[in-house]
């Protein structure tokens, strides 16, 4: 259960981030409470998660995690780069995120 919500925690990280963006700097209000709740969500079940995968791996991946899904829907909601390079990088986001599952015990 605990690598479910950090997975969940991640997703609501993602909301967050994207969030912010619709938030305009927090001065629309609908966008801000969303904001807010993801946030407040997120880190409810991070917390939840911490409490048997290790702080490091379990914030490496939550950050991971919201890394990743900011990254592909920048791209498609903000048009921003898909250069090789870019995606490149986000690969290596992934494989670490996969290896630190991999040699994670809970």
């Amino acid at each position: 259960m605990p690598w479910i919500y950090l997975l969940l925690a991640g997703i609501f990280e993602i909301g967050f981030a994207i969030g912010m963006k619709y938030s305009d700097g927090f001065s629309k209000p609908l966008p801000t409470v969303a904001t807010v709740v993801a946030a407040l969500i997120s880190l409810f079940l991070m917390s939840q998660a911490m409490k048997t995968i290790p702080v490091g791996t379990a914030y490496a991946i939550w950050t991971g995690i919201g890394a990743l899904g900011v990254a592909v829907l920048g791209i498609f909601l903000f048009n921003d780069s898909a250069s090789p390079a870019r995606l490149g990088c986000v690969a290596l986001i992934v494989a670490g995120v996969i290896g630190l599952k991999l040699v994670s015990t809970p």
